[in-house]
């Protein structure tokens, strides 16, 4: 065991250098609030003055982020995936056909899973779904199967959803205030609408983009923002009940 070095002035002094002596119990403080202190300082560089003005990013701790942490074990992980794929087959089932494209509460799990799960887990969420519909019903509608992903006027959708569950997450990941989640929100929905009406267009042969637009999208306006504020709220109220 190595012994430490007997504290000499005079060669201190020749190396230009002044020690102090610092109490044990000073030392483990300094320590502390050191460590406190920078963890403080780097919270506060992720959160802009324009953050705090608009309440975009909030950073008081909830155990609900443990979902979409990197320090999640796997089989929480794993519940969360199935978890959320098993409700986005859920929301399928409740669907009312006015146009070629349904209203459902698909959406609803989408993206719920952005949120809670991150944009990772929420991406492996809809892929997980996705893949279940190969095999089973758990479309809006009674097809699955691949011959249906390659032919249906609403496989844009299918296919967005992976897409609008990641770029929420990856957008919720700083803004996960209030406003900020309603904003990661509307990224996933214009992610959503923009694939599923490209493909509906396409698919179902529409020689004008603005009734492709129109059916695909306009008409769904409304009932998506209240299902964004819905998303959002309740995202919001677990956050705060369960908040650390």
């Amino acid at each position: 065991m190595r012994r430490a070095r007997a504290h000499d002035p005079a060669a201190d002094a020749a190396l230009g250098c002044v020690c102090v002596k610092i109490p044990l119990s000073w030392r483990s403080r300094i320590l502390v609030d050191g460590e406190t202190f920078f963890n403080r300082s780097e919270n506060r560089s992720l959160q802009t003055p324009m953050d705090t003005i608009l309440n975009l990013h909030s950073n008081r701790a909830s155990t609900v982020d443990i979902l979409r942490s990197r320090d999640a074990t796997i089989t929480l992980q794993i519940v969360g995936i199935v978890g959320f794929a098993l409700l986005t087959a859920m929301g399928s089932q409740i669907r009312l056909y006015v146009w070629e494209v349904p209203f459902t509460l698909q959406t609803l799990a989408v993206y719920g899973s952005g949120l809670f799960l991150g944009w990772r887990n929420g991406l492996l969420a809809q892929i997980l779904y996705l893949s279940i519909g190969l095999f089973l019903p758990v479309y809006a509608g009674p097809e699955f199967g691949i011959s249906f992903l390659l032919s249906g006027f609403t496989v844009g959708y299918l296919i967005g959803f992976p897409f609008a569950a990641m770029a929420t997450g990856f957008v919720s990941k700083n803004w996960n205030g209030p406003i900020g989640s309603v904003l990661s929100l509307l990224a996933g929905s214009i992610v959503l609408f923009t694939l599923g009406v490209t493909w509906l267009h396409y698919a179902a042969g529409h020689t004008s983009w603005f009734h492709s637009i129109d059916i695909g999208w306009l008409r769904f306006v409304g009932v998506d923002m209240a299902k964004i504020l819905l998303v959002s709220m309740v995202y919001i109220g677990t956050r705060r009940f369960t908040r650390k």
